[in-house]
């Protein structure tokens, strides 16, 4: 989830000064979000429009444009006169997520090459954001640091289209691997090594090198989101 809208839900649920001038619906749309990556909403639950509005503090029309966002992020499905109903992460959703993943990180390991040396410290900061995450055991935290690691990558591409799309798989990243760390903290670790050795390969001299470590890190990921290790 994007700091501003991390942001804005902290000021919903803490109904903190100034929240009035936040738009309904991107209220809305930011407390019900973090309410699903953070799992108070769990996937199968049904949202009606009612609670959600009681909840937030807004009428049912901004209720229904949030929903209608939220959908498009494959978070929910809208039944008409129902609800929202919180997707689960289904096995399928998984695979799609990661070979999208490997797509466009391994196009952008290549596109970077050139302008590699300008990223070692952006990259070197998320690292260093992912070890104190995994000190405090922030789980979510520690895969936002993770996430940002890898946009960063896809970013420097120079790829808009890329990154955007890129972007937007971000809270479906963080849903599908906090519950796995959760449960296996040393998945951390593994990761920390991982990242390390990316950057260690970009201070280097073979792109080759550097795109198998990508492939290599994104089949460790599958392998611990598949429970096959």
């Amino acid at each position: 989830m994007g700091e501003e809208t991390a942001e804005i839900a902290r000021v919903v649920v803490e109904a903190a000064p100034g929240v009035e001038k936040i738009p309904a619906a991107e209220r809305v749309y930011a407390y019900v979000k973090a309410a699903i990556l953070d799992r108070v909403y769990p996937g199968g639950e049904l949202l009606t429009e009612g609670e959600l509005a009681t909840a937030v503090g807004v009428s049912r029309t901004p209720v229904r444009e949030a929903l209608l966002r939220l959908e498009e992020s494959g978070l929910v499905k809208l039944y008409p006169k129902k609800g929202a109903l919180v997707l689960p992460v289904l096995p399928q959703e998984i695979n799609d997520v990661l070979e999208a993943r490997e797509l466009i990180e391994s196009h952008a390991a290549a596109k970077v090459w050139p302008r590699r040396k300008q990223l070692i410290e952006r990259l070197s900061e998320r690292v260093d954001e992912m070890r104190a995450h995994r000190k405090t055991g922030d789980a979510k935290l520690f895969l936002e640091a993770d996430r940002a690691f890898h946009e960063a990558i896809v970013g420097a591409a120079g790829n808009e289209i890329l990154a955007k799309l890129y972007n937007s798989l971000r809270d479906r990243q963080v849903r599908m691997g906090v519950p796995g760390i959760e449960m296996e903290p040393a998945r951390m670790d593994r990761s920390i090594t991982d990242h390390q050795e990316l950057i260690e390969a970009l201070g280097g001299n073979s792109v080759k090198r550097f795109r198998e470590l990508v492939v290599a890190h994104i089949d460790s990921a599958a392998a611990d989101l598949r429970g096959i290790r």
